[in-house]
């Protein structure tokens, strides 16, 4: 219960609402003092003209000091009465009312509606981004604020300034009343910091791997952590590391490659493509790959490291510059494969097949 004060005041006031009522001769129109159950003020004193309806040229006179911002306190009618009765209000009806409840307004400014009002005062200051992308330390704690209900003016930056090196600021803030001539100055002194989102490694990641769904997870880390090259979540799933990588490290667009298609010593298909020809064979891969690569081949039939191109997983294609003639087509064949334990395919598009060993 919010405890109120009676004000006391040093000259006495002269006449009473019932002697102002005689005054006018029984006048009918005059309506008795009426007690009120609820009370509701805007200012720090709760006045005769707040307490009881038909006050009449008492209403302005102050009883008590009002409870605190956005709180509610009682008083008990009998309390409440005297009081009336000290500055020469009396003949109230109470209408049995057996306490009253005095509820003082407010306006409520959140700590999280005050960090936003800095932040949209330094965005883009100095280098810094958007309000969004900020993060604020205070050097005072933020707390909720509570103001007398007159102010009711935005809350507007009036002085900002902000140090680069150090990510330093200084703004002040103000909040204009309806009816006081100076409005309420917020300083808040602090660093800040642009932050962007990164998609965050898991787990210990090695070159080879996969980035899967589990691997990643987005968190927000400083921009000179990070810079301008940070990768989404999206685009990172299913994409290789170019070197391996510790848990907790932010991905960077340079850190990521496509996936190899081909991976040294893995068991490729080889295709030799040329104008109407087609013929494909085994070989095993001498180095890593992704699509678009050109990678070293063994050509496991005749022992010959071939180039070619990784066209697919596990593909690597020769492309002929120059059309080659049946016979030379033949040649191929025979130095690709000289043992006819390994199977070979050789089509000619359009016309009928070379050759089909078993």
């Amino acid at each position: 219960m919010t405890a109120f004060r009676t004000v006391i005041f040093a000259s006495a006031l002269a006449g009473s609402l019932v002697a102002n009522v005689a005054a006018y001769g029984g006048d009918d129109t005059i309506a008795a003092p009426v007690l009120r159950g609820d009370v509701t003020v805007t200012g720090d004193i709760v006045r005769v003209g707040d307490l009881i309806d038909n006050a009449g040229s008492f209403a302005e006179v102050p009883v008590y000091r009002a409870p605190d911002l956005g709180t509610t306190g009682t008083l008990a009618t009998a309390q409440v009465i005297n009081a009336l009765r000290t500055h020469q209000v009396i003949g109230v009806e109470t209408r049995d009312i057996k306490q009253i409840s005095v509820t003082r307004l407010a306006r409520s400014v959140a700590a999280k509606d005050i960090e936003e009002q800095v932040a949209h005062a330094l965005e883009h200051r100095s280098g810094l981004g958007d309000a969004a992308n900020l993060s604020l330390t205070f050097d005072r704690e933020l707390q909720d604020l509570r103001l007398d209900a007159a102010f009711t003016g935005a809350m507007q930056p009036t002085a900002v300034r902000f140090e680069a090196r150090t990510g330093r600021f200084d703004v002040t803030l103000e909040i204009a009343s309806d009816n006081v001539s100076t409005p309420t100055r917020l300083r808040l002194t602090g660093t800040a910091i642009e932050t962007v989102e990164a998609a965050v490694l898991t787990r210990n990641i090695d070159r080879n791997d996969l980035l899967k769904s589990s691997d990643i997870i987005v968190e927000r880390r400083t921009k000179a952590e990070v810079g301008g090259d940070a990768v989404s979540r999206e685009a990172a799933l299913g994409m290789q590391l170019r070197h391996p990588m510790r848990s907790g490290q932010p991905i960077k667009v340079a850190d990521l490659v496509k996936p190899d298609l081909v991976q040294r010593d893995q068991a490729v298909t080889v295709v030799y493509q040329a104008p109407g020809l087609y013929l494909t064979t085994r070989g095993k891969a001498l180095d890593n790959g992704t699509e678009g690569d050109v990678v070293n081949v063994l050509n496991l039939q005749s022992k010959r490291t071939v180039t070619g191109v990784v066209s697919g997983r596990g593909q690597v294609t020769i492309q002929a510059v120059t059309p080659a003639a049946p016979q030379a087509a033949g040649d191929l064949t025979s130095s690709i494969s000289s043992d006819n334990s390994a199977p070979v395919s050789v089509a000619v598009v359009g016309t009928q097949p070379i050759a089909k060993p078993e």
